[in-house]
């Protein structure tokens, strides 16, 4: 007699999808961002997608976190609607987008990641400071808590960007640019973060330029040119036709398979 293996063994065997879309088109203004896409990631995986600006990965991100309707297709995130989703997500965009000139310190800005799924008005407990602390900790910013955001430079708002993201304990991580601003040694540790989230199971998608950074820490990339053009393991990355149909006419830096701090 056969005897089939409990459910959770079959779960941890085929993970779960996290974000499934279908033949998804959304832009703004009437206009076209993306189109046609068709994407799954499992749970658990960090997935990255590459390529040039406009070429849709911001507003991949902002229809997968609800932030933007799509115009066609489905969208399901966590086997539900992206809104009902979302206090389950953290999404973290492009620092240009942020506001920083409120009177607020790192903490603060950090206790922020909660507001979703605790609601406005609660004040922090003791608990929240103490794994607020814990997130500042874990990108090296700890000793940043007590400042005030305006004067915090490009790259220690970036740790403060991700340590609010991890505050969260979200199940999902959105990432837009996460490393812009950092140095090299400060990217590799961010990087090193995500890799544990994963490893607890989180599921992490990072929108980046660095396709160095790409080849040395993830396993699945997905090329986008207003829609997704080629996706699978990153050695992909060194075909020149899907490096082509990736960027079009745009400049690919010749270097950026042997960026010297990836290798």
């Amino acid at each position: 007699m056969t005897v089939a293996p409990p459910a959770s063994y079959r779960r941890a065997a085929v993970p779960e999808a996290a974000i499934q879309l279908k033949r998804v088109a959304a832009g703004y203004d009437g206009t076209l961002a993306i189109d046609a896409v068709d994407l799954e990631v499992r749970s658990g995986e960090m997935v990255a997608l590459v390529g040039a600006n406009g070429s849709g990965k911001s507003t991949l991100l902002k229809t997968i976190v609800g932030l933007l309707r799509p115009r066609h297709g489905e969208v399901r995130v966590l086997g539900g609607e992206p809104q009902a989703a979302r206090p389950r997500m953290s999404y973290l965009p492009q620092q240009e987008h942020v506001r920083w000139d409120f009177p607020l310190t790192v903490e603060s800005v950090v206790l922020m990641g909660r507001i979703g799924r605790l609601g406005l008005g609660r004040p922090p407990r003791p608990a929240d400071r103490r794994d607020a602390a814990a997130a500042l900790a874990r990108v090296d910013a700890e000793y940043l808590r007590r400042r005030p955001v305006t004067d915090l430079s490009g790259g220690e708002r970036q740790r403060v960007l991700l340590a609010r993201a991890l505050f969260a304990d979200p199940e999902i991580l959105l990432l837009d640019e996460p490393a812009t601003g950092v140095d090299p040694t400060t990217e590799e540790q961010l990087m090193a973060v995500l890799e544990e989230e994963t490893a607890r199971g989180r599921t992490v998608l990072v929108a980046t330029h660095d396709l160095a950074s790409v080849m040395a820490h993830f396993a699945r990339v997905v090329c986008m040119n207003r829609g997704i053009v080629a996706q699978g393991d990153v050695s992909i990355l060194r075909d020149d036709a899907v490096l082509r149909a990736t960027y079009g006419g745009h400049r690919v830096e010749p270097n950026l398979m042997a960026d010297e701090h990836h290798a």
